[in-house]
């Protein structure tokens, strides 16, 4: 009974959910058992009882979830020449084991070849980019364009790249920081001075079409009724002489004229 047992345990493997069967005949690769199928429908894989031929066919077991390893800590330099210190992993699923097992020979294998892989993608898009980009929402174009980068160099492993991330984008301590720091207040401090000085520019612009614009108006209205417009001027130049307006105290000024005078005029019905 124990070498019945024995014998059909040669013969037949249990394929958990989890795993891909790679079977080799004499070391070559010969099929897959629960192969990963990104339109397969949950319960209706290949897992389960598979048979191989005894002493002739041997199992690689691959992982079917998704596996992830992180990338270790590089100094990259932005465009405007600050130096970050960046952590980033990488989420991957191997999607062809032939190939995995062909190039690589096993999926830890895989994950320790990406991961140079992932740092020159890093190193090559953060070289092209300033530093505000990783806190801008241009981030998300970034790490699209790291992932296809990563994921032409995973084909070649028989794996997928499902995700990249940057974990961290730190400044390096010390004099570089308290250098970049400056340098970044100073570009502020310029930009707002730059923006100020626009800004009086167009206010400029702004109040003399104003003034154009009224003075255009005064003189439209000086031509449709001038005895209008002259009682509106003198009303206007009586409220800012005798004080009246509201910012300023009343009797805080006074004023000595004649009757007579030419300038109240408008007291006496506009008549000279």
């Amino acid at each position: 009974m124990l070498v019945v047992l024995g014998f059909l345990f040669s013969i037949f493997i249990v394929v958990p959910e989890t795993k891909q069967a790679l079977i080799l005949r004499f070391g070559l690769p010969k099929r897959i058992a629960n192969g990963y199928d990104s339109k397969e429908e949950f319960g209706r894989t290949g897992a389960g009882v598979v048979a191989r031929i005894p002493f002739m066919e041997s199992v690689v077991w691959v992982d079917k979830r998704v596996l992830d390893f992180d990338m270790q800590r590089q100094a990259v330099l932005s465009t405007d020449q600050l130096r970050l210190e960046v952590d980033a992993f990488a989420r991957y699923r191997i999607v062809d084991p032939v190939r995995m097992f062909v190039s690589a020979g096993s999926e830890r294998r895989v994950g320790e070849a990406l991961k140079p892989i992932l740092g020159s993608a890093l190193r090559n898009e953060l070289g092209k980019r300033p530093f505000k980009d990783l806190l801008s929402p241009e981030r998300g174009e970034m790490m699209e364009d790291i992932k296809t980068a990563v994921a032409r160099v995973a084909q070649q492993y028989g794996a997928e790249i499902v995700d990249v991330r940057i974990k961290r984008a730190d400044l390096p301590d010390g004099a570089p920081l308290e250098s970049a720091f400056n340098r970044m207040r100073t570009a502020r401090q310029q930009e707002a001075k730059s923006i100020e000085a626009e800004g009086r520019r167009e206010a400029q612009i702004i109040t003399g079409q104003a003034d154009a614009n009224a003075a255009k108006t005064y003189a439209e209205s000086f031509g449709k009724d001038p005895q209008f417009y002259d009682f509106y001027r003198a009303m206007q130049s009586y409220r800012a002489t005798f004080g009246t307006d509201d910012d300023q105290p009343r009797g805080s000024s006074q004023i000595i004229l004649s009757p007579d005078s030419e300038y109240l005029r408008q007291f006496r019905g506009g008549k000279p």
